[in-house]
């Protein structure tokens, strides 16, 4: 795991060593006190969504598709806000009925900052560390936020820094963890506005996924096409990374889309 997300996540030098952190720190302990609670935040692109699929395809046979994996997502699986109530029940019943099943079950919440607020509180019970919660033992369980929420705070404050001819390397998580606070966890219309979630402290990593320059698209674009069987023209790599949106407007230093656009971008340019 470490040795791909070095070669195949671009740009994360922070996200990459957080989670490896948090992974090495929690498998190593036979009986953890409380399960793994990470919370991934950055903009669109970043590979918040690629780092953590790679995570649970080295952890579960069968990555996403195991029986043992559970994702949700709030337009998909919580859509309506007059049925908040129901979703609370649902959701409560699911996760202690899968952890019945299997204690080493992972649990991905894509997309936080769209949940309606107040529905996550419901998993509170399971993240903290109480040895039995309706009597399942659920202290092996990882459980994996998403989020957009925080991006745009990142982004200032990697900018920030870049003018101050700091490199991204230097970038740690003191740095970003207070802003990211502020817009994620006081915003009305977040997921984890008042959430018990943070006033209790349950959330262990705080993971946060820089904005990427043009030199990381252009290693987004080289993988795409190898991934693709399609050959590596060095006139093909630029063009996709040209016609992709930077900012700041005047400076262009950070994609405003990440590498999220750039597989349905490529067949423009062969």
């Amino acid at each position: 795991l470490e040795c791909e997300l070095a070669v195949s996540v671009v740009g994360q030098p922070l996200a990459r060593q957080q989670v490896m952190r948090a992974v090495r720190q929690f498998l190593a302990e036979q009986n953890p006190v409380k399960p793994l609670v990470m919370s991934f935040h950055g903009s669109t692109g970043t590979g918040k969504t690629y780092v953590s699929s790679m995570l649970i395809r080295y952890l579960f046979q069968g990555g996403l598709r195991s029986p043992y994996v559970h994702q949700f997502s709030p337009i998909v699986h919580f859509p309506h806000a007059e049925h908040i109530e129901q979703y609370k029940e649902s959701l409560k019943h699911w996760i202690q009925g899968n952890l019945t099943r299997c204690g080493r079950s992972a649990f991905l919440f894509d997309e936080m900052d769209k949940m309606h607020p107040g529905l996550i509180d419901v998993i509170l019970p399971f993240l903290g560390p109480s040895w039995v919660v309706y009597g399942t033992n659920y202290r092996k369980a990882i459980f994996i936020f998403i989020s957009n929420a925080g991006g745009e705070q990142i982004n200032a404050m990697t900018l920030d820094l870049w003018r101050a001819r700091r490199d991204r390397e230097e970038i740690s998580l003191q740095d970003l963890e207070p802003a990211i606070s502020r817009a994620v966890f006081d915003n009305p219309h977040s997921g984890f506005w008042k959430s018990g979630i943070i006033n209790e402290s349950v959330i262990d990593f705080v993971v946060p996924f820089l904005p990427l320059k043009h030199h990381h698209v252009k290693q987004c674009v080289v993988s795409e096409l190898v991934q693709q069987g399609l050959e590596v023209r060095p006139g093909v790599v630029q063009e996709v990374a040209d016609s992709i949106p930077y900012f700041p407007e005047e400076e262009k230093i950070f994609s405003s889309t990440g590498c999220k656009t750039v597989a349905s971008r490529i067949s423009f340019f062969l």
